[in-house]
């Protein structure tokens, strides 16, 4: 069997069974598909992808469907498609609508699941970097402080402090003075430049530095915990690819929003592109009857918050990936501009 009938009978069973849901049998192929050869020959290049692996018998007699490892070479070698003009104009026409921030993450994931039909997920963007503006600090009882950080961009980040020790109000209050002075109107790289010289001076108070720290922590923003989901009625039109108990499975795990984001965070570190994840590679028993399609994103290419959509394996690859692509350009470019 050659290598590109191999794939070519592949890429048809996975095409075949996307569509259909049933498995697909040799001669349903040969009438069908332009793989111009018999349904014996057909039969004879099933039989090697079956001892390969990629695909499998559901039943004697029947036609064959693809495993996770089918799923995974059509991915890795066959899947490749542009996001169709119509989808391409409605995600700049519905998204270039948006009042704020909010709508323009909700409009996307609503956008997303209406696109792949599927489950579809959208992180908020993480905070980025700002000035700072003020910084105030408070006590908590005798030794701890209270580390408030007001940002240019009018965001307060707050955070807890060991002081060690009881300290005088003069030199709590001397402290905070010479903080602001040290601070104010700094973005993180000459902040913490700064900062570190006001925590090393000679005689400095012992607990400059886990506040110099708290500062910087707080204008450099950070990663936000938050996600939203759309879509999640298509799992119930998706129902004869799961089990009779395994949707209700699959949304408990999605509610588990830090596994999830877990889950996400490793997928964009293992591509720049758009990274997919098959059936047990979720390595997650409830969703070990799934696929998720995720791609990050965030300004000036620095991916460092997250899309995806989620469905059951047997699911169109190209067009959803193209779909979760195209979303996270824009994504992209609208928070670039925030």
């Amino acid at each position: 069997m050659s290598e590109d009938r191999r794939s070519a009978v592949l890429r048809a069973i996975v095409e075949g069974y996307v569509a259909t849901s049933e498995p697909v049998g040799s001669k349903a192929l040969a009438e069908s598909s332009a793989l111009g050869v018999s349904p014996a020959t057909i039969r004879n290049d099933m039989a090697s992808l079956e001892e390969e692996g990629l695909i499998a018998q559901p039943h004697t007699s029947a036609g064959r469907v693809p495993t996770d490892a089918g799923y995974r070479f059509f991915v890795d070698h066959l899947a490749a498609a542009a996001l169709q003009d119509p989808h391409r104009r409605a995600i700049q026409t519905f998204l270039s609508d948006a009042v704020d921030l909010n709508d323009v993450v909700e409009r996307s994931v609503r956008l997303l699941s209406q696109l792949t039909r599927q489950v579809a997920v959208v992180q908020y963007p993480s905070v980025r970097e700002s000035a700072v503006r003020r910084v105030e600090l408070v006590r908590i009882g005798t030794e701890h402080a209270l580390v408030v950080v007001v940002s240019a961009d009018a965001r307060v980040e707050q955070s807890t402090v060991a002081l060690g020790a009881a300290v005088p109000d003069e030199e709590f209050e001397r402290a905070a003075r010479e903080l602001n002075e040290a601070a104010v109107g700094l973005t993180p790289a000459p902040l913490q430049t700064s900062l570190d010289a006001w925590a090393g001076r000679h005689g400095q108070v012992a607990w400059a530095a886990p506040v110099a720290d708290a500062v910087v922590a707080a204008a450099r923003g950070g990663t936000v915990e938050k996600v939203v989901f759309a879509g999640a009625a298509n799992l119930a039109r998706a129902g004869a690819d799961f089990e009779s108990d395994a949707i209700g499975s699959v949304l408990d795990a999605l509610e588990e929003q830090v596994v999830l984001l877990r889950l996400l965070h490793e997928m964009t570190h293992e591509s720049p592109d758009v990274s997919v994840r098959i059936g047990a590679e979720m390595n997650n028993e409830a969703l070990a009857r799934t696929s998720i399609i995720a791609a990050g994103y965030g300004p000036g290419g620095d991916a460092t918050s997250l899309l995806g959509a989620l469905g059951p394996t047997r699911m169109d690859y190209p067009g959803t990936m193209a779909a979760v692509r195209a979303v996270a350009r824009y994504l992209s470019r609208v928070v670039e501009n925030e």
